[in-house]
C-alpha cells in the first residue's frame, strides 16, 4: 500500500497550489479519503474529507471556502485545491484513507507573507 503526496511548494500569500495523492496497493475507490496537515510544533489536524463517490465533503472551518477536495477514482488519485493561501496554512500536508493506517511522506506547503 502506498500513498504518495505531491504538489507542495513555496507560494506567496493569496496564491494557489494543487496537491495530489496517488494511491496504490488497494481499491482506492472504496474508501473515504482525507487530507491532514501538521505545522511545526503542532499536532496533525484534519483539513478535509471526501467520501468514496464524492457525494459528501467536509472542511475544517479555517479552510472552508478556500480549499476544495476532490478525487478521480479512475486514476486512483485524490486532490486538494488550495486557493487564497495564508501563512497559517504553512504545514506538511498528508493524505489518508479509511483503508488501514497508512500515511505517505507528505508534501511541504510554505506560504510567505
Amino acid at each position: 500500500v502506498q500513498l504518495v503526496e505531491s504538489g507542495g511548494g513555496l507560494v506567496q500569500s493569496g496564491g494557489s497550489l494543487r496537491l495530489s495523492c496517488a494511491a496504490s496497493g488497494f481499491t482506492f475507490s472504496r474508501y473515504r479519503m482525507s487530507w491532514f496537515r501538521q505545522a511545526p510544533g503542532k499536532e496533525r489536524e484534519l483539513v478535509a474529507v471526501i467520501n468514496s463517490d464524492s457525494v459528501y465533503t467536509y472542511y475544517t472551518a479555517s479552510v472552508k471556502g478556500r480549499f476544495t477536495i476532490s478525487r478521480d477514482n479512475a486514476k486512483n488519485t485524490g486532490y486538494l485545491q488550495m486557493n487564497s493561501l495564508k501563512p497559517e496554512d504553512t504545514a506538511v500536508y498528508y493524505c489518508n484513507t479509511d483503508f488501514g493506517n497508512y500515511w505517505g511522506q507528505g508534501t511541504q506547503v510554505t506560504v510567505s507573507s
